[in-house]
């Protein structure tokens, strides 16, 4: 009994040294070893006693604070690495059995990026394999997420702080409608309940002494186009980085278009960055955006001939077509062919009037409440005449119609190889919107853009001048100041009043004379 006491004494005095704190680390080597034999137990390493030593400097690395650690420096998240921990969703299927994953491959809208990167990498245009491979992802992605009954990779334009990865996306019937609103916030709901009350002040002011009327008239505003169709037709997502959440730009209008015409602006990369120009730009960087899409579009985005061919409408024979269809019974044209004219290319997609919309609209045309509102008024103006209506080349032009850029032509063509002409393909730069490259094989063929979406001028740019400034107020003796006149001049145009008023006086009278005698 005694050895046993004894035993059980030096025990504790033993768990008592073990569990003496160190004064540097504060932590004591019971702790350490009850860690370290948990930690052996979970991983149940191979050769244990070769690791434990690395083990237990593993466990004390862990168990160290980060004001005390002094064996290594805490890691910083780099930006690349923040990167690659959001684009890592785009290597992993989601669960999906086989049988579902053929059935996607079978009815997939994806266009194959693969295969168009591959025709581009003879041409020498692209962006890398390894960033093709995330795009190819990261368009999944987005059909995966969105109902879209085509996708397709429009290209990448290029910005100052980061650059935008654009889809180009067709949605299916009855989805895709409607556009993503701005949630109004409590600052916006104040900013506009003090704008009421500065108005109902204004209101109460003008009652007592109301202003002269304005007879200025702006232009009417040119009507945007719906949804499906012009500028219009398809939806625009983009992206900064492959991986990074898609982005659906808005709709386009014609002011914008116009506006986009006049000035010349490097991105930012920023979609909500203000457009500082002159003219100025109706929009954000979103809108200029979509507006140098769509001029981009119109005049890059080229077929072989045959390729496609106009829909037949029944029954709309007035006005140009603009809908076309594949044409199934095109067999494709030798690179050869290809290679040589330009009238085997065509434009498929519309031409954007001068207006700001493919299909021109008469804004003189007024509605039956605009004509009564007319008619009611005492002073009816005349009416204005009617403008010509503005037309475009129609659908499928070919590109040797396109204009001269001065002395230097809008397309330059050849082939990607000369040393083996049987595999080449024909490659086609746009001098008109430097970036944007097409390709044709066979049936195949394709668009692409990356650049800064600046447009090619053939000259230096130079800024439109503003207006000349709009005049205050007609000038006239009922308006103007004048000086009073002096006793004396007064006195003048009061006598000359008199003889006049006399001279009147006196053919009145000798007229009636010579009617009585009559």
């Amino acid at each position: 009994m005694e050895r046993e006491n004894e035993r059980e004494l030096a025990a504790a005095a033993f768990k008592a040294f073990l569990m003496r704190n160190s004064t540097k680390t504060n932590r004591n080597l019971y702790d350490h070893l009850v860690g370290l034999l948990t930690k052996v137990m979970d991983e149940r390493p191979e050769n244990a006693v070769d690791v434990i030593e690395d083990m237990s400097l593993d466990l004390k690395r862990m168990a160290l604070q980060e004001k005390q650690d002094t064996l290594r420096d805490t890691p910083t998240s780099s930006t690349a690495l923040l990167l690659a921990e959001q684009q890592k969703s785009l290597f992993s299927r989601g669960g999906v059995d086989d049988g579902d994953h053929e059935d996607e491959l079978a009815e997939s809208p994806l266009q194959d990026v693969a295969e168009l990167a591959f025709f581009f990498e003879q041409a020498g245009v692209g962006l890398g394999r390894e960033e093709t491979q995330r795009i190819f992802l990261a368009l999944k992605q987005l059909v995966d997420t969105h109902r879209v009954q085509r996708c397709r990779f429009w290209g990448k334009m290029l910005g100052l702080e980061s650059n935008y990865f654009v889809a180009e996306v067709e949605f299916r019937e009855g989805e895709g409608e409607e556009e993503e609103g701005i949630e109004e916030t409590p600052e916006d709901e104040e900013k506009e309940e003090e704008a009421r009350e500065a108005l109902n002040e204004t209101e109460i002011i003008d009652a007592a002494d109301p202003p002269p009327k304005s007879t200025y008239k702006p232009p009417p505003a040119v009507p945007r186009e719906e949804n499906r169709t012009g500028v219009n037709k398809f939806t625009y997502f983009v992206c900064k980085e492959p991986g990074l959440p898609w982005v659906r730009l808005p709709l386009v209008s014609p002011a914008q278009i116009t506006a986009a015409r006049q000035i010349r602006k490097f991105f930012t990369g920023r979609l909500d960055a203000p457009v500082v120009s002159y003219p100025p730009f109706p929009g954000n960087e979103a809108n200029y955006l979509r507006a140098q899409i769509a001029r981009i579009s119109a005049g890059t985005h080229i077929s072989p001939l045959g390729f496609y061919q106009l829909e037949e409408n029944e029954g709309e024979d007035e006005g140009p077509q603009d809908t076309i269809e594949e044409n199934p019974e095109f067999e494709g044209i030798h690179v050869n062919e290809m290679t040589e004219p330009l009238n085997l290319w065509v434009h498929h997609v519309q031409h954007i009037l001068p207006q700001g919309r493919c299909e021109w609209v008469n804004l003189t045309k007024k509605s039956k409440d605009d004509l009564d509102e007319d008619a009611e008024e005492e002073e009816q103006e005349e009416e204005p005449d009617e403008p010509e209506p503005e037309v475009g080349p129609p659908l499928l032009t070919p590109l040797s119609e396109d204009a001269m850029i001065n002395d230097t032509p809008p397309w330059s063509i050849r082939m990607s190889s000369n040393l083996i002409p049987q595999f080449a393909i024909a490659v086609l730069r746009s001098n008109r919107w430097p970036g944007a490259h097409a390709f044709a094989y066979g049936k195949k063929f394709g668009n692409i853009y990356i650049g800064w979406g600046s447009k090619y001028l053939g000259k230096a740019y130079t800024p439109p001048k503003p207006p000349q400034p709009q005049s205050e107020y007609p000038t006239g003796p009922e308006i103007t100041e004048a000086l009073d006149p002096t006793v004396e001049e007064e006195q003048a145009l009061k006598e000359a009043l008199e003889e006049e008023t006399a001279a009147l006086e006196e053919t009145e009278e000798l007229e009636d004379d010579e009617e009585d005698e009559d």
